[in-house]
């Protein structure tokens, strides 16, 4: 057991970070939160690890133990990046799957193997191949919120922020969208291509209504909604602005709302509001109780022990890593037309 002393010296190394989430936090429970937080940023450094934490984790974790934030695009973009030998993904089971199809020969751990996803489980590979004899010829694009075995039958990935440059580049006159029914519908209305979607929906997005949307503004004069597309076109309709979670973080920095709603997952609310003082966020708060099974705790738990590992079977492997940094490659020749044009 470590003494009073040294317990004094480790809460004291890590105090400054209570700056940061102090609005969120109580301060008698900091200093649980801060021998973890001690603990872990030790762990990284031995362990030469980094953490991945997508913008739905809470701001304990967000802010104070993580390497590399963002959405699940962020994510998988920078994780190819890192010259770490650990990941570890604050966050669900596919985006940790992601990591690990960019980075097959690093150890990938996921804090907890039960943090799921209800999109991802709302459709199977067998599905997919259903889709296919269905639809012969028509390429398939897949939300990458699915598993590595869904990833494997589809054509490409795509995520919120993605999903229409990414049907487009196919050049298809007809695209089969999965699994997310509302983004689909989303991406059809912004697009001549024909989306044959899937009826799979998020479990805290997919609560949001326009009805509840009202009532805010009613209670709340100048009220900015910014919501989320996998939401309902109800609530699409009706809100201000409508962006990945990445476009809804740049709407708040940079236009400065006096009062904004965002309809997404509430540790995104908390985790912006730390960065805009002068924004007051008006929180419905839909908790993910997936991405809420990541905690300091098992964090902790899965640097000592490196485990659990993710591991995909290679033949799955192989053909999900394709669709994934077929991704990839799309945003890479946008940003490359992007500097031409500005040239």
């Amino acid at each position: 057991m470590p003494s009073n002393h040294t317990t004094e010296m480790v809460r004291n190394k890590v105090a400054p970070l209570y700056e940061r989430v102090k609005k969120f936090i109580p301060e008698m429970e900091w200093p649980v939160h801060a021998d973890h937080i001690a603990a872990i940023n030790q762990l990284k450094k031995s362990r030469n690890a980094v953490i991945l934490a997508h913008n739905y984790q809470t701001p304990e974790i967000f802010h104070c133990v993580a390497d590399i934030t963002g959405d699940s695009l962020a994510l998988a973009q920078r994780a190819v990046d890192t010259d770490a030998d650990v990941i570890v993904l604050a966050g669900v089971h596919f985006m940790a799957e992601t990591a690990k199809l960019l980075n097959p020969g690093k150890t990938v751990l996921m804090p907890d193997l039960n943090a799921g996803c209800s999109l991802a489980d709302s459709i199977t590979a067998a599905d997919v191949r259903k889709l296919r004899e269905q639809y012969p010829g028509v390429p398939v694009v897949t939300y990458v919120n699915t598993s590595a075995e869904v990833k494997a039958e589809c054509d490409i990935c795509c995520t919120s922020g993605n999903a229409v440059a990414i049907v487009e580049s196919l050049g298809s006159d007809k695209v089969i969208f999965v699994p997310d029914e509302y983004l689909a519908a989303y991406v059809a209305e912004h697009t001549d291509v024909e989306i044959i979607s899937w009826k799979g929906h998020c479990e805290v997005h997919e609560r949001f209504t326009a009805a509840e949307i009202d009532s805010f503004r009613e209670g709340h004069a100048g009220l900015k909604v910014i919501a989320h597309p996998e939401c309902p076109p109800d609530v699409l309709a009706s809100a201000d602005f409508v962006g990945s979670t990445a476009q809804m973080q740049d709407y708040v920095v940079n236009e400065r709302p006096d009062k904004v709603l965002m309809l997404t997952e509430c540790s995104m609310s908390d985790n912006v509001s730390i960065s805009v003082e002068d924004v007051e966020f008006i929180r419905p708060c839909n908790l993910c109780p997936h991405m809420k099974r990541i905690t300091l705790a098992n964090i902790q738990q899965s640097l000592e022990t490196l485990t659990p590992a993710v591991e995909i079977d290679e033949s799955v492997a192989i053909r999900a890593r394709a669709a994934v940094e077929r991704m990839l490659a799309v945003g890479r020749s946008q940003l490359t037309k992007v500097a031409a044009l500005s040239g």
